[in-house]
């Protein structure tokens, strides 16, 4: 690329056209896509890389990344995931400080990044952490938690990223760079064997077809048999069952254009999650009601509890094909980027949602979705004497479709109707089918009201468009002082629509038609004392108990949402091995809906982060050290709650709630090198994250009125303290080739706790486990290569002392069927690997 540093009237030509750009109301979304670049390629690139390009397209190297830019970041390595045998994001969990992603839900996962998390299941919300793979954003239901597939490194910037990466950012991003194809013949393949059938694959070639054009292929395959048992059925959970590919055609067209052309594949076929019921029963005796309410002190230890699934379809799915056209050219004043890319994906996620096999404790619950989006950015860089600039503009758009549903059976509405009471109003006993099916029994007549399913549902449909114009400046004002502005204005706009059909159950319903015909429902006001007429039992069982608001009704709402998020950096340069900076950046996540709740629309969530730090590397001790402080404000996080409700049989359900949020904290990275073949390195973080305005449902009154209770100035959930070690050693000329030992261990606090934390299943209630303990890792690897890395193998092993936590509790079945469930986390795994370069 043929970019050149030109004199003071260029820097202000460009700085006209950035904020010409700037002011314009065009349309984007995410971040400029960043990939790895052969050295050898042909290609249209700046021959000095902008520090601009080295924050949202990354540097040719780690050091420099780190180093240069005013980021608090963290950088995965291919090698490092190799190191703890990583397949997907999940497995990053306590080896990078802040960062949590939840992987219980494979196709519907949730992350947090200092503290912050949006873990609602719906399509009307988006992550706060926004996760892109080259450059695309990926939607929580579409490829956010897709399997790693030829991966370069991971980049995690912390804190809101407003500015560079667009909506959706405002507790940080994740940046997954794959290698792009080179103009050398290139190809390995790796196999992995383990404990709990453990089968994993991964291939790729790269070929040069020519002296311009090249093509890589990548392949993943992920089996194992899964850890646990269904204690009835023996069936597996906790299974793998993912299948990947990848490819990449590049074409140098001339010497100052490139194009490529990638596409993704990504397919899960799994069981469902394991909901660990936490309530013993009778494994002799299927129709035992749980008790109610449930009693604490009797809980199993989910660890070591027996594990049941009644959910017969009980998966998780996805189905996932990705194209991205990518047009770079160059300019004598720097470079065009061009970014097209498309995304469909079909879900489904169905569960057990009391973790028990009884029936009159039988709730499915369960989403099922399909979209695609379409995104097109443009962006413009350049550097001069004075300034390193970005300008660009883009446009994103997402249609997306879902389905909840909740499954019962006519034993479970009976079980709601004892637990509520409700059932006392129609019947002696406080049945309503149970009693009915007793009386007919009792007289002989053929008809039966209990074992018949009964399915609600809620439909919504999302149209969302998303558009912005963004420009960023690096003011070098002399040889130690750099000044970067930012600011990127942002179009929101979302339809979205509710439709909740009566509830289905077939069954039942020509039950009740026969039982009509024969005149039987005449008799219903004798049999119940009069409390209730024949007409009035067939209305009050043909309602909705769960989704039981606006049912038949299309319920529609359409919002949109502006805003500017800026961003101020001052660095200075110590020495050239050490820089200083402060800044100030904004963050910002479109507000959305409900989508349990008809007509329920929540506020866009703002952040505003304090932040100074330093990065410096010591070259004659080989040590790196980089730090920061922060502080940030967060206003109306959404967060996914349990709301009581007072419709149907006061069934509770998941609801998005605002609160807002405060925190400071600081990071702190070392890496030091004493020796050649040694390295050591620590990377920690700590936080203290509170609520400065939050109420919170906790129940119901006696009254039935949803009780809210304030936990302004108490802590979030956010544990204070977390932190990784990791070390490794290389001997060389051992059996002709090298021999390296890896350890790493992570760490992660206690969860703190607030007033409203158990009725959200934050924290335990007195039991005999622990939901907030704190949470410990240690992975080892022993791995022999041949020179030149032609060939090699290793041994893992992953949690080497079998440590497993309860990591959430389910709480939404245990106000009214008293079957809180918990998930927990996997036990050691163990393997072998086998790999080849050719």
């Amino acid at each position: 690329m043929h970019i050149r540093k030109r004199g003071l009237a260029s820097g202000i030509a460009c700085a006209l056209m950035l904020v010409s750009a700037g002011a314009a109301p065009a349309f984007a979304q995410e971040a400029p896509t960043g990939q790895t670049v052969d050295p050898t390629a042909k290609k249209p690139s700046t021959a000095n890389a902008t520090k601009l390009e080295q924050v949202t397209v990354t540097a040719q190297s780690r050091t420099q990344e780190m180093q240069e830019v005013p980021i608090a970041m963290d950088i995965v390595t291919a090698k490092q995931l190799d190191a703890v045998a990583a397949t997907d994001l999940s497995h990053m969990n306590l080896f990078v400080p802040g960062l949590v992603v939840d992987n219980t839900d494979a196709t519907q996962p949730t992350y947090r990044l200092r503290g912050i998390e949006t873990n609602d299941f719906g399509i009307g919300t988006d992550s706060a952490v926004g996760v892109y793979i080259n450059g695309i954003y990926q939607t929580r239901s579409g490829g956010s938690l897709m399997a790693f597939n030829d991966i370069a490194r991971v980049e995690v910037l912390k804190g809101p990223q407003g500015t560079l990466f667009g909506r959706n950012t405002a507790a940080g991003a994740i940046s997954i760079i794959t290698n792009d194809p080179v103009d050398r013949f290139e190809g390995n393949a790796r196999v992995r064997v383990g404990n709990y059938g453990k089968r994993y694959a991964d291939a790729l070639v790269n070929i040069p077809l020519n002296s311009d054009m090249a093509l890589r292929v990548s392949v993943v395959d992920n089996q194992s048999d899964g850890w646990k048992q269904d204690a009835a059925t023996g069936q597996h959970y906790g299974k793998d069952d993912e299948w990947g590919a990848r490819a990449v055609y590049r074409w140098n067209i001339t010497d100052d254009t490139q194009l490529k052309l990638a596409y993704d594949h990504d397919r899960v076929k799994q069981p469902s999650r394991m909901d660990v019921g936490l309530v013993p029963m009778p494994a002799d005796n299927l129709y035992a009601r749980a008790p109610f309410p449930a009693n604490p002190s009797t809980f199993y230890d989910p660890i070591h509890a027996p594990f049941y699934n009644s959910a017969t379809d009980g998966r998780e799915e996805r189905n996932l094909n990705d194209w991205t056209l990518t047009l770079d050219h160059n300019f004598r004043w720097g470079t065009f980027t061009s970014t097209t890319n498309w995304t469909g994906y079909g879900m489904s996620h169905v569960e057990n949602g009391t973790g028990l096999q009884q029936i009159p404790e039988y709730l499915n619950t369960g989403v099922i979705g399909d979209g695609n989006t379409w995104y097109q950015e443009f962006k413009f860089t350049g550097n001069t004497d004075l300034m390193d600039w970005v300008a660009g503009a883009s446009y994103y758009q997402e249609h997306a479709n879902q389905t909840n549903l909740a499954r019962v059976n006519t034993d479970t509405y009976d079980t709601l109707a004892l637990n509520t009471g409700v059932g006392q109003q129609y019947t002696p006993t406080g049945t309503i089918f149970g009693y009915f099916d007793s009386v007919l029994q009792a007289i002989g007549l053929p008809y039966r009201l209990l074992g018949d399913p009964w399915t609600e549902t809620i439909t919504n449909h999302g149209r969302y468009s998303a558009g912005a114009a963004y420009g960023d400046v690096i003011w070098h004002l002399d040889d130690k002082w750099d000044l970067t502005t930012g600011l990127r204005y942002t179009h929101d706009n979302k339809d979205f629509s509710w439709y909740t059909p009566t509830r289905s159950a077939p069954e039942l319903d020509n039950t009740l038609a026969q039982m009509q015909q024969a005149g039987l429902l005449n008799l219903v006001s004798l049999l119940t004392g009069g409390k209730v007429t024949g007409q009035q039992l067939v209305a009050l069982l043909q309602q909705n108990q769960i989704f039981a608001t606006s049912v038949n009704e299309n319920v529609k709402k359409n919002a949109s949402w502006n805003d500017f998020s800026p961003r101020l950096v001052l660095s200075y340069k110590f020495s050239p091995d050490m820089m200083g900076y402060v800044s100030v950046a904004k963050g910002y996540k479109a507000g959305g809906y409900d989508g349990t709740e008809p007509g329920a629309e929540f506020a866009p969530e703002r952040v505003w982060n304090l932040e100074t730090g330093f990065k410096a590397t010591f070259p004659d001790q080989n040590l790196l050290v980089n730090g920061s402080i922060y502080y940030y404000r967060y206003d109306n996080v959404q967060t996914l709650t349990v709301i009581p409700t007072t419709a149907g049989f006061n069934v509770p359900e998941y609801q998005v709630s605002n609160t807002n949020q405060e925190a400071k904290g600081l990071d702190l990275q070392v890496e030091w090198v004493p020796l050649d073949d040694l390295r050591l390195a620590f990377n920690g973080g700590y936080i203290d994250s509170t609520y400065t305005s939050a109420k919170i449902p906790t129940g119901l009154s006696t009254t039935n009125q949803i009780v809210y209770t304030d936990v302004s100035g108490q802590p979030v959930s956010e544990p204070k303290v977390s932190y990784s070690v990791s070390g490794g050693y290389t001997w060389h000329d051992v059996a002709n080739g090298n021999l390296s030992f890896n350890a790493n261990y992570g760490f992660r606090g206690p969860m703190r706790c607030n007033d409203a934390s158990v009725y959200q299943g934050k924290c335990a209630l007195p039991t005999n486990f622990s939901l907030n303990k704190a949470q410990e890792r240690t992975d080892l690897r022993l791995d022999w290569s041949a020179p030149g890395n032609r060939w090699g193998v290793a041994l893992y092993v992953n949690n080497l002392f079998n440590k497993q936590y309860v990591s959430g509790l389910g709480t939404i079945s245990q106000s009214v069927l008293g079957t809180p469930y918990a998930y927990i986390t996997p036990p050691r795994m163990w393997g072998a690997e086998f790999r080849v370069k050719f």
